[in-house]
């Protein structure tokens, strides 16, 4: 876990799975899950509500687009290599600036009344991100899995646990990081036992 700066990532090899593996890693990326998560569970908690559904629109303003935007201008400027931050040097700013951007966005939920399993899920967010800023100073964790692994958990505590028959989706997503040479097995798997604990000890009891 050093922490001087890495090589550029090396090309995936052509070949069989590699176009499946880039589908899987957009789909799954840690900005249309958390969207995706913040309105299902506004939604929910405002029982199906449209007052539900702006609430969460308007999480997601901060939780994710406003850091999205962040990172596709940094992109376009040639800061970054990809949306994505492949390289774990570059990840450092855009993850303080979600930091930011989380933090302001819950205090604003909070000042506005949001429903309570919103703030718990924005808190969970808040919480993910100063680990991801930590760990991303020696060592390239893989968010994706984090995040897939903390939405399928926040899922079966919201809905129910027959969403925890997806579990095996957990193991696709950390095959197309691997196969596409963002990152290493271990990686994955630490990503994914950290994005599964702290939805399971912060979200759980906040809810």
């Amino acid at each position: 876990m050093g922490g001087g700066a890495e090589p550029r990532p090396v090309a995936a090899r052509p070949g069989p799975g590699l176009r499946v593996a880039r589908l899987v890693t957009e789909l799954t990326a840690p900005a249309v899950l958390v969207s995706l998560l913040m309105v299902a569970v506004s939604w929910h908690s405002a029982r199906g509500s449209a007052r539900g559904l702006l609430w969460g629109l308007l999480a997601t303003l901060f939780v994710t687009g406003i850091p999205f935007a962040y990172i596709v201008g940094g992109v376009r400027r040639g800061r970054f290599t990809d949306h994505h931050i492949g390289l774990r040097e570059q990840r450092r700013v855009p993850l303080l600036v979600g930091l930011g951007s989380v933090a302001a966005g819950l205090a604003l939920l909070v000042v506005l009344g949001a429903p309570r399993p919103l703030l718990a899920l924005a808190v969970a967010g808040l919480v993910g991100l100063v680990v991801a800023v930590s760990v991303s100073h020696w060592w390239k964790m893989s968010i994706h899995s984090a995040v897939s692994a903390g939405t399928l958990i926040i899922l079966a505590l919201t809905f129910g646990r027959g969403f925890l028959v997806a579990a095996p989706l957990l193991a696709v997503v950390g095959w197309s990081r691997v196969r596409l040479r963002d990152h290493t097995v271990s990686q994955v798997l630490a990503g994914g036992v950290l994005g599964a604990l702290i939805a399971a000890v912060v979200f759980g009891p906040l809810r």
